[in-house]
């Protein structure tokens, strides 16, 4: 199937399938966090940590299968870029996950928002995931870069709620303030990052014509 984008040698093959296998962690992740959001139940976060391990390891198999020689020169920046943008994304889904631990029994009047965003930030990765399809297989990419973006245009409206429901929210102190405030920023901030790379998918494609 590799023969839809161009020849390929076997390390730019490896690259591809462990680009996806990357992705498919960083689903996998959202995926429990929204869950996890959906019961209440800050146990089911604990596999997170692992998952970001496990993405790690694959992130530096990634760059070192680049610097064997995987791509030309020109393509291979971007592609590094776009392998840390998904790591960064990892990052940001696993602070959430801290985060939540320390604040989930605040969460009550905001719950249905938060779960909302989780929904929208696990659908956000499926398109990418679709998109790195597109982009390697000589697909269209402009009907999944405009889903991200819509999806990422929606989470922004539900931050803007949340902001104004967490205004009459009782706090303890401001250190419950602060884990609340980033839990809410890490939590909308995947979106930020998602877009950001589907935005480099956008640049791989125009450097390959």
């Amino acid at each position: 199937m590799f023969e839809k984008f161009f020849s390929l040698n076997k390390n730019e093959q490896n690259v591809i399938k462990n680009i996806k296998k990357h992705i498919e962690i960083l689903l996998k992740a959202s995926y429990i966090f929204r869950d996890a959001l959906y019961r209440g139940d800050k146990s089911i976060m604990s596999d997170i940590p692992e998952l970001e391990r496990e993405a790690d390891i694959i992130r530096r198999v990634l760059i070192a299968e680049i610097y064997e020689g995987a791509f030309l020169p020109f393509l291979r920046p971007n592609i590094f870029r776009f392998v840390e943008i998904v790591d960064e994304a990892m990052n940001v889904i696993k602070n959430a996950s801290v985060e939540y631990g320390h604040i989930y029994t605040k969460l009550d009047t905001i719950k249905d928002e938060c779960c909302k965003i989780a929904v929208l930030n696990s659908q956000m990765i499926e398109m990418l995931l679709l998109a790195v399809d597109s982009l390697f297989f000589k697909e269209d990419l402009r009907e999944k870069s405009l889903a991200i973006r819509i999806y990422e245009k929606s989470i922004d409206e539900i931050k803007f709620e949340l902001t104004d429901k967490l205004k009459g929210l009782e706090l303890k102190d401001f250190w419950e303030g602060k884990l609340l405030s980033d839990f809410i920023s890490h939590l909308s901030g995947v979106s930020d990052v998602i877009e950001d790379a589907g935005d480099y998918l956008n640049i791989i494609k125009i450097s390959l014509k």
